[in-house]
């Protein structure tokens, strides 16, 4: 497992103390945790068990009918 060294800020410190110890976590576990979630390339499994499980849900064609072009958009 690697190691990696960040720095922070005296208040980002804090709230990181902070967001650990109220999720029962050491501090790299909980940075090791926000890293996994945010860098993750595929739906947790939680997520994909949920595909279908809406049996009532409408598909797309009930909720887009009918199609049309796409308005031009303003450059910006």
């Amino acid at each position: 497992m690697a190691q990696v060294t960040i720095y922070l800020n005296d208040a980002a410190e804090k709230r990181v103390k902070l967001a650990a110890r109220k999720a029962g976590v050491s501090v790299s576990r909980w940075i090791a945790g926000l890293v996994e979630n945010r860098t993750r390339t595929e739906w947790p499994a939680e997520a994909r068990e949920l595909a279908g499980a809406w049996p009532d849900f409408p598909d797309l064609k009930e909720i887009r009918p009918f199609t049309s072009k796409d308005v031009g958009r303003a450059r910006l």
